[in-house]
């Protein structure tokens, strides 16, 4: 058995992470899906080592130190991005497009706690297989799968990575199609594009155009980008550092949450504050490659220690729940989100995208979205609404969702 060492297992992931990449750039369908390429590499460890483990072998020991900190660095990047100022500039279809996420998140745990009760499994096994994986994504499910496997979910981080996975293919998969029977049932918008004419540029960073980097001078001798990186990631450490305080308080209280909420809110109260008086002059780019390199590793490190055995006996009731969602999504695409989003050509690629984020994650929302607007003709309002929503606002909601269903239902 190779045991590595805290520096000898994260240069590892690193490695991991890179065949993940290859692997995505080289087989078209893990690209076409929006397959996270550190869920590709990580698997593979994780499969290597379930085959060995058939043979009474085991071939890695890694030194796991990282991965909860790495973890709690993503998710308070995420905490950043609460802007209201970005509320503010998406305007009333933000917030009702937030509400109506929120509301099938709620939907996504009741379906997936009832469906997990005739099977005589824990409802938060249905939950587990709901929003927290679908709505959260991989990041999620592994970070809330300790507390659930402390709840009586045994297999916690399989099921997650399981269902987050199945979920981001059938966002990639469904999501066009709901956008296109909507225009196509409505008559909404004629294919604009002619045999070998070249599809329309969409300006995917709608929110990064209305809201510039703030401008500042590094002191003498310092180079620009290293010091607007040196600082975001001090205030980054800042952010941990007094979230750690917030989540011990909230534990003694007796709530059940995962270790990151406390750094997500106290970061989320630093860039509204820093929003009004411009005193930090946050990047929200650089802390957004931050959070995506934490982002990255994690994901590898937790998949490389999965447990694939456990899933078994679990398959079937598991792809019950998760037929479920597909369902749910997609009765909410075709009525609330479209109804209240206008019922127009906008509105339907809006449900397009809807369906990506919350069956996979805002890649998939983006890429189902570019399909339409690629054939159909630009909407941007669409490209202004889904992101904020998918990749900010509704990991807030659903956080605070999962932690209630698990003080409930524990």
């Amino acid at each position: 058995m190779l045991s590595l060492d805290l520096v000898q297992t994260i240069a590892f992931a690193g490695i991991v992470l890179f065949v993940g990449y290859g692997l995505c750039r080289f087989i078209r369908p893990l690209s076409r899906y929006n397959i996270p390429a550190p869920v590709v590499g990580g698997l593979i460890v994780a499969l290597i080592i379930l085959i060995a483990r058939h043979f009474n072998f085991v071939p890695f020991k890694f030194d796991t130190t990282l991965r909860d900190p790495l973890m709690i660095a993503f998710f308070t990047t995420i905490g950043f991005g609460a802007s209201l100022s970005l509320l503010k500039v998406g305007g009333p279809q933000v917030l009702i497009f937030f509400i109506i996420a929120t509301v099938a998140a709620v939907f996504q745990n009741v379906i997936g706690a009832l469906i997990a009760l005739p099977f005589g499994l824990h409802p938060l096994f249905g939950v587990l297989s709901g929003s927290v994986t679908l709505t959260g994504g991989p990041a999620t499910g592994l970070a809330f799968a300790p507390l659930f496997e402390q709840a009586g979910v045994r297999g916690a981080s399989t099921i997650a990575i399981s269902a987050a996975m199945f979920g981001i293919i059938c966002g990639g998969l469904f999501g066009g199609p709901v956008g296109t029977y909507l225009i196509d049932r409505f008559k909404l918008r004629k294919p604009r594009r002619q045999k070998g004419e070249m599809p329309e540029v969409i300006a995917e960073h709608v929110v990064e155009d209305k809201m510039p980097e703030p401008k500042e001078a590094a002191p003498v001798g310092e180079d620009q980008e290293s010091y607007v990186l040196l600082k975001n990631l001090v205030v980054l450490l800042v952010a941990m550092w007094i979230g750690s305080w917030l989540s011990r308080g909230f534990a003694a209280m007796g709530f059940t949450l995962p270790a990151y909420i406390g750094a997500m809110f106290v970061a989320a109260i630093i860039r509204n504050f820093d929003d009004v008086t411009h005193w930090i002059g946050l990047s929200q780019r650089t802390l957004d490659d931050l959070g995506h390199v934490a982002l990255s590793l994690f994901l590898v490190l937790a998949l490389m220690t999965l447990k694939l055995w456990e899933l078994a006996g679990l398959v079937l009731p598991l792809f019950i729940v998760l037929v479920g969602q597909i369902i749910l999504i997609a009765l909410f695409c075709i009525w609330p989100v479209f109804k209240f989003m206008g019922r127009d050509y906008e509105a339907a690629v809006m449900s397009s995208g809807f369906y990506g984020f919350m069956m996979g994650t805002t890649a998939n929302a983006m890429a189902n979205m570019k399909v339409l607007v690629d054939k159909y003709g630009r909407a941007p309002r669409a490209f202004l609404v889904v992101p904020m929503v998918g990749a900010f606002f509704i990991d807030f909601t659903n956080a605070l969702l999962i932690t209630v269903c698990l003080n409930i239902l524990k």
